[in-house]
């Protein structure tokens, strides 16, 4: 491993484990985010509070900590790239502030795959979207939009980046595990809703 691979990575943890949905709620007067809900810091919860623009802030941010990490890497260690985007990864959905108790990383792998892979962060944007509009259920939305990322790659011949992508699918399906045994149990709840 190289040293610009190992400053790629620290730097990539180190953006991503800013909590900015934490952040955001108590700067808001919110309270702490991980009080409510799901007690989960990403973007879903902190609309919980109430405040939509927290929320769209706090997704807003939680990707772009994910995009700069990798675009500071393409500029200054090229060789480290997926090690940024790894470190940013793992920073959010591990952060050694919160005791590794992090978010569940769909809006930071958005980021992450907004530099590398343009023509699959739309894919991955159009089907999280389109899905949350639709079926309103925030859980699904996710989960099908992080498991286009790998297919897209995949598909576009971007063989490089399959294995990162797959991992990072794969880290952000085992954070939703709780959500996912709700969905076979009947009990998620839809966005604007409580549970069933």
């Amino acid at each position: 491993m190289t040293s610009g691979m190992i400053l790629a990575l620290l730097v990539g943890y180190a953006l991503g484990s800013i909590p900015f949905g934490l952040l955001l709620t108590r700067f808001g007067g919110k309270g702490d985010v991980r009080a409510i809900g799901s007690g989960n810091i990403g973007a879903t919860n902190v609309l919980r509070t109430g405040s939509k623009g927290l929320a769209a802030a706090t997704l807003v941010l939680d990707a772009l900590k994910g995009a700069v990490a990798v675009m500071l890497a393409q500029r200054l260690w090229p060789d480290g790239v997926q090690f940024a985007a790894a470190g940013a990864m793992i920073g959010h959905l591990y952060p050694v502030w919160l005791r590794f108790q992090g978010g569940k990383g769909v809006a930071t792998l958005l980021g992450v795959i907004a530099p590398l892979l343009p023509v699959a962060v739309l894919v991955y944007a159009l089907i999280w979207l389109g899905l949350l509009l639709t079926i309103r259920i925030s859980s699904v939305a996710s989960l099908v939009a992080v498991a286009s990322a790998p297919l897209s790659a995949a598909v576009l011949g971007a063989d490089e980046y399959f294995p990162l992508l797959l991992g990072f699918s794969l880290l952000v399906i085992w954070k939703h595990r709780a959500n996912i045994q709700r969905l076979f149990a009947g009990t998620e709840p839809r966005i604007g809703r409580g549970s069933p």
